[in-house]
């Protein structure tokens, strides 16, 4: 049965009404770009443009926006250059690379493009916002004082996103070291998903791999082809 709301609103109305309700740890702000009218409207032209229609999605998941990324336009893994060169939607931030999102477009333009990779699939988070410290991204597991009082937030955008985006039981996790170890925990404990495929996290890649770039852009497009539908 199709949903009556098509992805786009579905993925708007997710973000719109998030509400995280946890207290950050001394010194740690929230970047939360969904609260800032430029940056949702590219939101909202950028869900519009690829998901208005009723087809499921697999489900990619990151760690939490950077501050030169999702943190910036509000789509994960998407900075200002990828977001106006690859997906047409122009905007006026600072043209600055994020590491991750120039991995990123790379397999997708390796899949295809942005219009068949976002027909297939949904780009997340653990945390769907993000944290600074000392001008500096925070993962939300490296600090055990935020990863406890940002769990409960978590699993509630997970299950939201379950239940109005619809995942299916085969997610992929984008981080074969810390994120995919919390992620299988928690999994573990809600049972959110039969299975959750690791794939190396873009930074890494980019950071300590770059000369085998192909390789590891190869293996993710063979990874996301080979996958069962959700």
């Amino acid at each position: 049965m199709k949903q009556s709301a098509t992805q786009a609103q579905a993925i708007l109305n997710f973000y719109k009404n998030l509400s995280p309700g946890f207290r950050l740890p001394k010194g740690m702000e929230l970047m939360h770009p969904f609260t800032n009218k430029t940056v949702w409207s590219l939101v909202e032209a950028f869900y519009k443009r690829y998901y208005s229609d009723h087809d499921p999605r697999r489900f990619i998941f990151g760690i939490n926006p950077g501050r030169f990324g999702g943190g910036v336009t509000g789509i994960p893994f998407t900075d200002p250059i990828r977001l106006q060169e690859v997906c047409g939607i122009a905007n006026d931030f600072k043209k600055q690379a994020e590491l991750s999102s120039v991995f990123v477009y790379e397999v997708i333009e390796a899949y295809g493009g942005a219009t068949a990779f976002y027909h297939d699939f949904f780009v997340t988070a653990l945390s769907p916002l993000g944290f600074v410290r000392e001008g500096k991204n925070v993962n939300y597991y490296d600090d055990a004082l935020l990863l406890s009082r940002v769990e409960p937030f978590m699993i509630d955008c997970i299950r939201t996103q379950i239940n109005t985006i619809g995942a299916g039981r085969i997610v992929y996790c984008l981080g074969e070291g810390e994120n995919f170890k919390y992620f299988s925990k928690l999994n573990a404990k809600q049972q959110f998903f039969s299975d959750i495929i690791p794939l190396p996290h873009p930074r890494w890649v980019m950071q300590y791999r770059r000369k085998k770039i192909r390789e590891y852009i190869d293996r993710y497009v063979e990874t996301l082809r080979s996958a069962v539908s959700p």
